[in-house]
């Protein structure tokens, strides 16, 4: 059986991904412009890490320029279908600002919340396993 530590970080163009063993995906985003084209392949990337299977996620956030109007549409749209709930892990406030750009005019498609520790934001999403 294979530990977490045995586990190999994923490399994708918006972010890095490393799978637990208890079914929690990692995601460390990286500070790049997200356009439909690039979360469509990272949509692919999280298909193909999970088998097609919806996971939590729990996302280390970084400072990333502003996405259009039409990405941030895409990208809501896509959540759904990859993932049963996102906990966000930044410095205060960060993750704050990017829920209000993401989500100013309708609520989250899955269960989203904020941390600055981890560890809590792990334990949160082990209910949607």
């Amino acid at each position: 059986m294979r530990s977490e530590s045995d586990n190999q970080l994923i490399e994708g163009e918006i972010a890095d991904y490393l799978l637990t063993d208890d079914g929690i995906l990692i995601s460390y985003s990286k500070s790049i412009l997200r356009t439909v084209e690039n979360i469509s392949a990272n949509v692919a990337l999280v298909k193909k890490i999970t088998n097609n299977k919806k996971v939590p996620l729990l996302i280390y956030l970084k400072n990333s320029p502003v996405t259009d109007k039409e990405t941030r549409k895409f990208s809501t749209e896509q959540l759904p279908q990859i993932y049963t709930a996102m906990a966000l892990v930044s410095k205060p406030g960060l993750s704050q600002l990017i829920m209000k750009i993401m989500f100013k005019f309708q609520n989250p498609p899955i269960p989203i919340k904020s941390f600055t520790d981890d560890q809590k934001a792990r334990a949160w999403l082990t209910q949607f396993l």
